[in-house]
């Protein structure tokens, strides 16, 4: 029985997956490695939390740019060789951050140019990656892989800063670099291990601005894949409250001005949660109706965050936090399985860059959002109204879009490229 419950590792047997998921749990960890040491670095040379902010900044615009330019080159040429190009170049990032920090230069301005390349090339890797999973794994497990690549994901978000935590003042911060260049090299070696990819669809495309342009047209005409992109916007702008955990840490729940366990608590909750909504997510990855899901699942995460607007108990809070990341969680694994299974392939590395850029860029929007609306309403108001207003949208999304609504994975598909080891 809890055999049925907990993560689905069906996908684990397919050799090629295998190097797939064990490539991105290094590359995970290996990312926030670097995003622990590079903002503790700039702070340790400038003192200054601001150009802490411009530095993580800086990276946006370059991710965003390059995920949606990734998704269209992913689309004509051998996604197997565009990963490993694109983590190349990341390693190269990391190995150049490393030989900065040891050689005693500490400026600020090679840092942000350096965080720029890495995210650069992170954005070609992205669509690339996620749209090899159909390549390797059937459409009925799919879900079950999604599942497994948030969950890795997810333990890399705990790990990654744990460890950097931990190894930075005991082996500084050139051999903390040089630590997560050699584990992404390896990651190379895992990717250059799976079958070729080459793209499919008819011959003589390519990768630009009209690609990508032609990628947004065809989400544009096609309810099931636009929806399932609205709701992870409308769940994130209107309903991620993490802009005001500080102030509802000291003024709401009662800790210390400088941050103390209430802080801590509140924004480890939603990762925690999402990592055991991965870790039981057995019987859920099985379902097939995906639309109804997706609503549901946001509908969950909105209900969660308004009843945060609700307490004034930090623990309830925590719980209620953490059942929004189980939500989030099962959202986003139904919605990755929607974009692999109602996109056909030579699509699905444009739907994959859209797809990163909304993750990323939706949580950003919303702290923006949340910012101005707590300095108005108040911190408990504003999560709570948020909320709501998710609740609110979904129910909208969901008596309008009856296409989404009524959406069913299919049972299965073609065989993956490549099932030998």
């Amino acid at each position: 029985m809890l055999r049925g419950v907990l993560l689905d590792t069906r996908p684990l047997r397919i050799p090629a997956y295998r190097r797939l998921l064990t490539s991105t749990a290094v590359s995970a960890v290996g990312s926030q490695l670097t995003a622990v040491a590079v903002p503790y670095e700039v702070f340790r040379i400038t003192g200054s939390s601001a150009w802490v902010g411009i530095a993580s900044g800086a990276g946006l615009v370059p991710l965003v740019v390059f995920s949606l330019w990734g998704g269209s080159v992913a689309d004509v040429l051998d996604r197997r060789r565009l990963m490993a190009v694109s983590l190349g170049g990341i390693v190269a990032a990391s190995a150049l951050l490393a030989v900065h920090a040891a050689s005693g230069l500490e400026s600020v301005a090679a840092l942000i140019a350096l965080v720029v390349v890495q995210q650069a090339f992170f954005g070609l890797y992205a669509p690339a990656r996620g749209a090899a999973v159909p390549r390797l794994v059937p459409a009925s497990q799919l879900a079950a892989a999604m599942a497994l690549s948030t969950t890795v994901f997810g333990v890399g978000a705990v790990a990654g800063p744990l460890a950097a935590g931990a190894l930075i003042p005991l082996v500084g911060l050139p051999t903390l670099y040089a630590v997560d260049a050699v584990g992404l090299l390896l990651a190379v070696l895992l990717v250059l291990r799976l079958p070729a990819m080459p793209a499919g669809g008819a011959p003589g495309r390519r990768a630009g601005p009209g690609s990508v342009v032609e990628g947004f047209r065809y989400i544009a005409a096609r309810q099931v894949l636009l929806v399932s992109f609205v709701a992870d916007v409308l769940a994130m702008v209107l309903g991620m409250p993490r802009a005001l955990f500080p102030e509802m840490a000291r003024d709401v729940y009662g800790g210390p001005a400088d941050g103390g366990l209430a802080l801590g608590v509140l924004y480890a909750a939603i990762p925690v949660g999402a990592l055991l909504g991965g870790l039981f997510s057995g019987r859920v990855v099985r379902m097939r109706r995906h639309g109804l899901l997706v609503l549901v699942s946001v509908a969950a995460w909105g209900v969660a965050v308004a009843l945060v607007g609700l307490t004034t108990s930090l623990w309830v809070a925590a719980v209620l936090l953490a059942a929004a990341g189980a939500a989030d969680l099962a959202s986003m694994v139904f919605r990755g399985a929607i974009l692999q299974t109602a996109a056909p392939d030579e699509m699905r590395g444009r739907m994959q860059g859209v797809f990163t850029v909304v993750v990323v860029g939706g949580p950003r929007l919303a702290d923006l959002v949340h910012g101005a609306a707590g300095e108005v309403l108040g911190p408990r108001l504003a999560v709570g109204l948020g909320g709501v207003l998710v609740v609110l949208a979904v129910g909208v999304l969901a008596l309008r879009a009856t296409e989404f609504r009524r959406y069913v994975a299919p049972a299965d598909a073609d065989s993956p490229v490549d099932r030998t080891p």
